[in-house]
């Protein structure tokens, strides 16, 4: 074994002796170390894994969503306006589409009522999601009961519940026929709750949606990426309240640790200068306490991702998950595809790793250059 090896394994094997004679106050602070990056890369990877979902979701939507306005709330569209955009050059198809929401007194929950534009229902049937198949008890050939905007009971048979691949997006979903939707809800025969519109070139969405705007001053055209900024705005204020919530908590983490990690004890020092005194050099101190500050932080750290990682996968992200998913009653079960920001594992990686490492350096370089007889006095 060469004489750079052998340094080496010295180092190495003093390194581990070290961490073990203060295994007490080193697994403290790991302990509370891994916890505090196990709560920010939770929320982290959740935040992450739902902005992917949506995404997933939207991207099959319609490139355009034309909704009228009155007053500047969002108002019913005549079927009429579909005939002089789907003229508009570039304009591939349009859509009138039947949704709303409806409030379930005795579930305390809103469900989301659709019509599905390609698929048409018989008349008196209901398709449900699963959520509401869970709360309700409802299964094929149960019937469920409506009360109609006229205060009229409205009886529809449950025929499928809807699949689990679409729990995201159908967890409080109802699929109606556009009769029993015109019933429940009110809505006269040529009139829509907006319109989708496909197109054929990307790049021309902004023009085309220009000249609906300018056809039809009353209306309001929104592309689907603005629907998908919306989601990640709202996902990462979410998130963002968490990660203040959790603020305190961090601040105090790092005085903890910069103080233990900065402040030599009276033994720490000493025993550099009896590493100095045996003919350690100042290089050699420094690396030994660079892979010690490395080994504690790299081990919260990857403890913590770890942990993060099967609470949100594997656990269902249990701590907080009613803040992140909404105000909803109808929590969809469904699980979460791993997803990871390499981003934000990095400046994860760089907050929790290099100060405290580098914490552990500076105060050990001050002490190894200093006379060992001074140091060890």
């Amino acid at each position: 074994m060469g004489p750079w090896l052998e340094r080496q394994r010295r180092i190495l094997e003093f390194t581990l002796s070290s961490l073990w004679r203060r295994r007490g106050k080193n697994g403290a602070l790991l302990l509370v170390y891994t916890g505090i990056v196990f709560l920010l890369s939770s929320v982290m990877l959740f935040t992450q894994a739902l902005k992917r979902e949506a995404g997933a979701v939207l991207i099959g939507g319609p490139e355009i969503v034309v909704q009228r306005t009155v007053a500047g709330r969002h108002d019913l569209v005549p079927d009429g306006y579909a005939g002089p955009i789907r003229r508009i050059r570039g304009v591939q198809s349009v859509v009138p589409r039947l949704w709303g929401y409806y409030y379930d007194d005795g579930e305390n929950a809103n469900y989301t009522v659709l019509v599905p534009p390609d698929q048409p229902r018989p008349e008196g049937s209901v398709a449900i999601g699963d959520a509401i198949s869970r709360s309700r008890g409802a299964n094929p050939g149960d019937t469920l009961p409506f009360r109609t905007h006229k205060g009229e009971p409205l009886a529809l048979k449950v025929d499928r519940v809807l699949t689990d691949e679409s729990r995201l997006a159908s967890a409080d979903l109802l699929h109606v026929s556009e009769a029993d939707f015109r019933t429940l809800f009110g809505v006269p025969p040529g009139l829509a709750t907006d319109l989708a519109v496909s197109v054929r070139n990307p790049r021309e969405l902004t023009t085309i949606a220009r000249k609906i705007a300018e056809a039809f001053p009353d209306t309001r055209p929104i592309l689907r990426d603005e629907v998908l900024r919306t989601y990640d705005a709202v996902f990462s204020w979410r998130a963002g309240i968490l990660l203040s919530l959790l603020a305190a908590a961090l601040m105090s983490f790092i005085i903890l640790g910069w103080d233990k990690a900065s402040g030599l004890s009276a033994e720490e020092r000493r025993e550099i200068g009896i590493l100095k005194a045996i003919g350690w050099e100042t290089s050699d101190v420094l690396l030994m306490k660079f892979w010690e500050g490395a080994a504690v932080s790299l081990t919260a750290f990857l403890g913590g991702v770890l942990l993060a990682w099967g609470h949100v996968f594997l656990g269902g992200s249990a701590l907080f998950l009613p803040v992140l998913k909404g105000w909803s009653v109808l929590y969809p079960g469904f699980h979460l595809a791993p997803s990871v920001g390499a981003s934000q594992l990095t400046t994860l990686f760089f907050l929790a790793v290099v100060p405290y490492t580098v914490a552990t350096i500076v105060p050990s370089w001050r002490a190894a250059t200093v006379d060992p007889d001074a140091v060890m006095r």
